[in-house]
């Protein structure tokens, strides 16, 4: 079951590269790159740490394949793109959902502590779109005060650990914890939730190495 949510988070991180490269005013490679980064990123990452070999997207070709094609599409409707614009936070927040959950659940297939399949899960959901902002030139939203990103990851992949060890079945962990990703993620952008800033109210002052 892992597996086929897998791939439909493949699809809907594809879908919201094509959209965020399209801001940029990309091409197709360009495209490409985003969309690649975005579906592969995290997973890429996960694997990395559990020692899984090969990596998802290479024993799973067929996702390269489905990627390239929605890249294509997205560089030959980009009007219809431009279109869906405003409902970028929707597909992130799914996308975010569905690999926070296969990361947590493939950490806990590995054997790994609970605490460090939920941080898995939500490096898992993150660092796909941590890449494609910094190859879009941006400030990763997981770096800088904005409305809660990686906790909604994080909380959302707790709760599918939970429902796992409480012994839920997997479709219910999959319902639960993608629900609660997406619930917090629409709820921190709609109510602007952020994590406090740490400052010294000295931001541009260099540091005091009198001491």
């Amino acid at each position: 079951m892992l597996s086929s949510i897998e791939c439909m988070a493949v699809v809907v991180a594809a879908l919201y590269g094509i959209l965020a490269a399209t801001r940029k005013s990309l091409d197709v490679v360009g495209i490409f790159v985003i969309s690649f980064s975005v579906a592969f990123g995290g997973g890429t990452v996960r694997d990395l740490f559990l020692d899984r070999h090969p990596l998802f997207w290479i024993t799973n070709d067929h996702y390269l394949m489905i990627v390239l094609a929605i890249a294509i599409a997205g560089s030959l409707m980009p009007r219809l793109v431009a279109r869906a614009e405003p409902y970028l936070a929707v597909p992130d927040a799914i996308g975010m959902a569905l690999f926070t959950v296969t990361g947590a659940g493939f950490a806990l297939q590995a054997g790994t502590s609970p605490f460090i399949a939920m941080f898995l899960g939500a490096v898992t959901g993150t660092f796909g779109g941590v890449i494609a902002d910094v190859l879009c030139n941006e400030i990763p939203s997981v770096f800088r005060s904005s409305p809660l990103y990686a906790t909604c990851s994080f909380l959302g992949g707790g709760a599918y650990v939970a429902v796992r060890l409480f012994g839920g079945e997997v479709w219910q962990a999959v319902a639960i914890g993608v629900g609660v990703v997406v619930l917090l993620r629409m709820l921190a952008l709609r109510w602007d939730i952020r994590l406090p800033i740490a400052t010294t109210g000295h931001a541009d002052a260099p540091p005091d190495r009198s001491a």
